[in-house]
Parts: structure tokens; C-alpha cells; sequence
């Protein structure tokens, strides 16, 4: 991601495969040393899991919406990324450990850090340019985009002529159910497993139909989105 996402599109679009080559061997290092110092810093291992899950709560809104709004570039992702890393950084170890402050509790960490995160890449998508008209089109025709957050673009390439494949249908919002059907059945199963093993019957009944629920509920889904695919049969 760093060497092709950002060093060869943003600083070096000439530099050759050694040169790149070159530069993630470098970035490999730089990130092994940086993982090793913040490891030094922890002293739990809920802390890292903490940073994880904040910086992924920070992100994982920009990540699902690009795929409904035309308008997220780059630049918005980069943000998220950056912007999401810090706060999580901030709330580990400036928050209480530098400013003295009292430990807010983790809901509210993870709400501010989404907040936050949502703020500035939104700020940076409205202050810099979208991606350019041919690759916006490209990306329509090549993952399906639809509905309304795409609907400007596709109107605007069929106006200039473009053609589009509407036959099968718009996937993305039948994808996204099935990743979450397949969530709530893993780690419903996970769950129920380990409160069966601990005796607790009434969760661990729960767990398991709500497992069991989800995967029949995903198999009906999972039909249904290669119905939509070319040339597979459900």
C-alpha cells in the first residue's frame, strides 16, 4: 500500500520496479521498528487490542461507504488512516499518561475516535479533487457501482455515451449482507462454543441459534448474490 498507493502515485509515478522494490524493503523496516518501540510501550496486551479496534472503528466507515459515494479519493482514505492511528495513540497514552486527564471509558473513546476520524476525512474530501472521470467510470463498470451516491456519474458517462451492464443487478448492498450474516454466524459459533464449555446453557443456547440462524439466513443470501454473478448458476 505504501510503495504502489502512495510513494509511486504521489511522489515517484517514473520510479522503476528495483527503485520500488528498494523502497519497500526500506518501509518494511522503518514499520518492524516502529511496531517493536510501540510494542515496548504497552504493557498489555488489551492495550494493542485497543489501538486495533480504535483505528478500525476510525476507518471502517470510509472503507464501506467507498463503495457508495463517488466522491471518496485517496487523499480520504489516507486521512482516515493517519487521522484514525493518532487518535488512538492519543486516547493510549497522552490522554492519561502526559495530560493527567481521568480514563474516559472505551465506548467513549471508540464514539470520539470515530467522530473524529469521520470529521477530517470528510474536511479533506470536499477540499481536494476526486478522482478523474475515466477512472471513476472505470470503477463503476468494473465492481457494479450503483445506487444513488454513484447515480451522477453514471448518468454523465451514459449522456457522453458510455454503456453499462445493468443486467445482474446491483451486488454491492447483497454483498455487504452476506459479510454480515457470515460475522454473526462465526462468532456466534465462537461464543457458543466457549459458554458451552463453562456450563453457561442459557447463553450458550443463544448463541447457538442465533449461529445456526445466521448461516441458514447466509446460505438463502449467498444464493442470491451468485444468481446475480455472470455465468454462475445459484
Amino acid at each position: 500500500y505504501i510503495v504502489h498507493d502512495f510513494y509511486q502515485r504521489f511522489m515517484r509515478p517514473e520510479s522503476s520496479e528495483k527503485e520500488l522494490v528498494l523502497v519497500g524493503r526500506i518501509c518494511t523496516v522503518l514499520l518492524m521498528v516502529i511496531a517493536g518501540a510501540l510494542a515496548l510501550a504497552l504493557s498489555t496486551a488489551l492495550q494493542n487490542f485497543e489501538i486495533m479496534l480504535q483505528i478500525g472503528a476510525g476507518t471502517g466507515l470510509i472503507f464501506i461507504l467507498r463503495w457508495f459515494w463517488w466522491r471518496i479519493n485517496a487523499y480520504s482514505e489516507i486521512t482516515a488512516m493517519i487521522v484514525s492511528f493518532l487518535v488512538a495513540l492519543y486516547f493510549q497514552f497522552v490522554h492519561v499518561q502526559v495530560l493527567g486527564l481521568t480514563a474516559l471509558p472505551s465506548w467513549l473513546r471508540l464514539c470520539s475516535g470515530i467522530a473524529i476520524t469521520t470529521a477530517a476525512w470528510l474536511i479533506v474530501t470536499f477540499v481536494t479533487r476526486p478522482a478523474n472521470k475515466e477512472t471513476l467510470v472505470s470503477f463503476c463498470k468494473l465492481v457494479k457501482a450503483g445506487g444513488p451516491g454513484w447515480k451522477p456519474i453514471i448518468d454523465e458517462a451514459k449522456a457522453e455515451g458510455e454503456t453499462f451492464d445493468d443486467g445482474e443487478g446491483w451486488r454491492i448492498p447483497q454483498g455487504i449482507l452476506c459479510m454480515l450474516l457470515g460475522c454473526v454466524a462465526v462468532y456466534g459459533a465462537l461464543f457458543a462454543t466457549g459458554y458451552w464449555i463453562y456450563g453457561r446453557v442459557g447463553l450458550a443456547t443463544f448463541m447457538t441459534v442465533l449461529a445456526i440462524g445466521a448461516t441458514l439466513w447466509l446460505i438463502k443470501a449467498w444464493r442470491l448474490l451468485l444468481a446475480k454473478e455472470p455465468g454462475i448458476e445459484a
